[in-house]
C-alpha cells in the first residue's frame, strides 16, 4: 500500500501546466484511456454531467485554438502547438444533483467537471502525455464549431499532446502549512 502512495504522490508530482508540444502525435489508445479515467470519476448523485469531445481535425483544432487566444489576452497562443483539444462540456445535471446544488448553493456540476478533469490529466501524465486546463476562451464561438446544444456548456478546454522537453518546472506553492487547519478555522 505504501508503494501505491508514494506513486500516486510522484504522478501528482509529475503533472504540470504544459504550453509547449512536440509535433509527435497521440495514439488513439492514450486518448481513450484518459477517458476511461473520466468515466471512473465520482459525481454528486452520481449525475457524471459532462461530454468530452476530442478535436483531432486539424483545421478545427486551430479554429478552437484561435477562439483561445484571439481578441483574448495574448496567453494562450501555445495552444496551436497542442496535437489534440479535449472540450469539456457541462452537461444538465440529473435531478438530485441539480436539487442539491439549489438547496446547498454549491455548483456540483463544476465540482464534478474539475474532478473528471483532474482524473484526465493525471491520466495523461500516467501514460508520459501533457495537458494545460484552459478556462478562459470564446465560449460562443467554440459553442458553435462545434454544434454544441443550448441546454450544454463548454466550461474547460484541455490542450494534450507530448511536452516538447522532458523537464518537470519547479512546482510554485503556498507553504504546505497555510493550506489545512485542524479542529477550525
Amino acid at each position: 500500500m505504501q508503494n501505491e502512495q508514494n506513486s500516486f504522490v510522484e504522478l501528482v508530482k509529475r503533472r504540470y501546466s504544459v504550453r509547449s508540444y512536440s509535433d509527435k502525435p497521440v495514439e488513439d489508445e492514450k486518448i481513450i484511456k484518459c477517458l476511461q479515467a473520466v468515466h471512473l470519476a465520482p459525481s454528486a448523485c452520481n449525475a457524471q454531467p459532462w461530454k468530452f469531445i476530442i478535436v483531432n481535425d486539424q483545421n478545427l483544432k486551430n479554429q478552437i485554438a484561435d477562439a483561445t487566444s484571439k481578441n483574448i489576452l495574448p496567453m494562450n497562443h501555445f495552444t496551436k502547438q497542442a496535437p489534440i483539444h479535449v472540450v469539456v462540456i457541462m452537461e444538465r445535471p440529473n435531478i438530485s444533483s441539480a436539487i442539491g446544488s439549489v438547496l446547498k448553493n454549491k455548483p456540483y456540476n463544476l465540482i464534478d467537471i474539475g474532478i473528471a478533469t483532474a482524473h484526465f490529466c493525471l491520466q495523461a501524465t500516467e501514460l508520459g502525455l501533457g495537458t494545460c486546463i484552459v478556462g478562459w476562451f470564446n465560449e460562443k464561438k467554440v459553442r458553435s464549431l462545434l454544434n454544441i446544444p443550448a441546454s450544454s456548456r463548454p466550461v474547460l478546454i484541455i490542450t494534450l499532446g507530448y511536452p516538447k522537453n522532458d523537464e518537470i518546472p519547479e512546482k510554485r506553492r503556498k507553504p504546505f502549512e497555510k493550506i489545512y487547519n485542524y479542529n477550525q478555522y
